[in-house]
């Protein structure tokens, strides 16, 4: 008798509950089309993205395994390097005078070579070539072709990889627009598979494991949802700081709508008069050193044209209350003046100008040393596996929609 005068209260209570219950649903059908059609479109992109990411994670490692000879060096020990200017000159001189240095990178351990990246101009077309320097005798390792302007292909496996992964092989013109949409997209499609896997009924150990003796239908289905899932909070900002990376002029004047942000590369040198001489790349380092002394040179982007900037970028700065330890300093290639810090401790820094800050150690895992890129390898990893699992899942829908249509033909025909 109790039971049966509590069943009304119940039933009374059920009804809205359901109704909740299934408008949820409803919404979460229509989520899930444009999931699908986002992932059947971009998920290719997505696969290719996220294997040469996780490749071009290790790039370093890799170009030295790939090029010894010229990369890696034979050092003493307690050695020190050769003055910076020494260095540059020795580059420069395995290079024909028409060459121009464009980019330099200092060894990431003791065991490897300075890296000169050269524009060499030609009636045929540019050319792009590297050159290693052992710094403790100032003597070249050696040199090798990067690329052709006339080539549609690098020449290096690992230039092949970079191309690919930012411009797809296309003009960057093309390219830098392509990938950034694409990125922008498969954003939109990652959240919408969040909101796909979203366990509706609390069935939240169903929605975070594998189930336990099912089939390949059902194994391919929970690959591809913890798959997406595991990995969401490395995918969402690395296809953010890919957008940034390739679009910058475009993400730049949104993120200004919220915080004033800059960009490095909008800073521009000044000459006090025609043909003035510019500092040279030691010179250039030599200031962003005394910005942050106890800073390692990694990354030094030359000034080759006459409007453009030195740029220093430094590791191991050890600034309180900054986690990242990377910093950048913009300089004028005539006067030496610097025009821009890359510095998220600054107290002058904004909120985008942080958040842009973030963007490229983000992207690379650098922020979080060994363990991030390790995290954003495997995220590239997954790419792969969520673009096959989902192409899988909706060609077995698709079967399973066809064989429904042919068992309730023959019911129509009779009819």
């Amino acid at each position: 008798m109790n039971s049966n005068l509590y069943q009304p209260d119940t039933l009374i209570q059920s009804k809205p509950q359901n109704r909740e219950l299934s408008r949820l649903k409803a919404r979460r059908q229509r989520w899930l089309a444009v999931h699908l059609w986002l992932g059947l479109a971009l998920g290719l992109l997505l696969a290719i993205y996220g294997i040469t990411g996780s490749i071009l994670v290790f790039h370093a490692e890799i170009d030295e395994w790939l090029h010894p000879d010229v990369l890696l060096i034979k050092h003493a020990e307690a050695a020190p390097y050769r003055p910076l200017a020494d260095i540059v000159a020795a580059g420069k001189a395995a290079m024909p005078a028409a060459a121009v240095l464009n980019f330099a990178t200092y060894p990431r351990n003791p065991d490897a070579a300075f890296k000169f990246h050269f524009k060499l101009p030609g009636a045929a077309g540019d050319e792009r070539w590297l050159v290693g320097v052992d710094p403790y005798t100032a003597t070249v390792t050696g040199k090798y072709l990067l690329e052709r302007s006339t080539d549609s292909v690098p020449a290096t496996l690992l230039g092949f990889v970079f191309t690919l992964h930012y411009d797809l092989l296309l003009p960057p013109a093309v390219g830098d627009p392509v990938v950034g949409l694409s990125a922008a997209l498969l954003m939109i499609s990652t959240l919408t598979g969040l909101i796909v896997w979203w366990p509706l009924t609390g069935q939240w150990r169903n929605a975070l494991t594998f189930k336990r003796g099912a089939g390949k239908v059902r194994f391919n289905y929970d690959l591809h949802k913890t798959s997406g899932f595991y990995t969401l909070l490395v995918m969402l900002p690395v296809l953010f700081s890919g957008v940034y990376m390739v679009l910058p002029h475009h993400v730049v004047p949104v993120l200004e709508l919220f915080s004033p942000a800059t960009y490095r590369y909008w800073f521009e040198s000044k000459p006090p008069y025609p043909n003035a001489p510019a500092i040279g790349m030691d010179q250039a380092v030599a200031i962003a050193v005394q910005q942050y002394p106890q800073g390692r040179p990694h990354w030094i982007y030359g000034a080759p044209n006459p409007a453009q900037t030195y740029t220093v970028c430094q590791d191991g700065v050890d600034a309180p209350g900054s986690l990242l330890q990377r910093r950048c300093t913009v300089i004028d290639r005539y006067s030496g003046v610097i025009l821009d810090r890359d510095d998220p401790s600054l107290p002058t820094a904004t909120a985008g100008e942080i958040l842009t800050h973030w963007q490229w150690p983000l992207h690379s895992g650098q922020a979080f040393g060994m363990s991030g890129r390790i995290l954003v390898f495997v995220t590239g990893l997954a790419c792969p596996v969520l673009f096959v699992t989902g192409l899988i899942r909706w060609l077995q829908k698709r079967r399973s929609a066809i064989r429904s249509r042919l068992t309730r033909l023959p019911e129509r025909t009779a009819r």
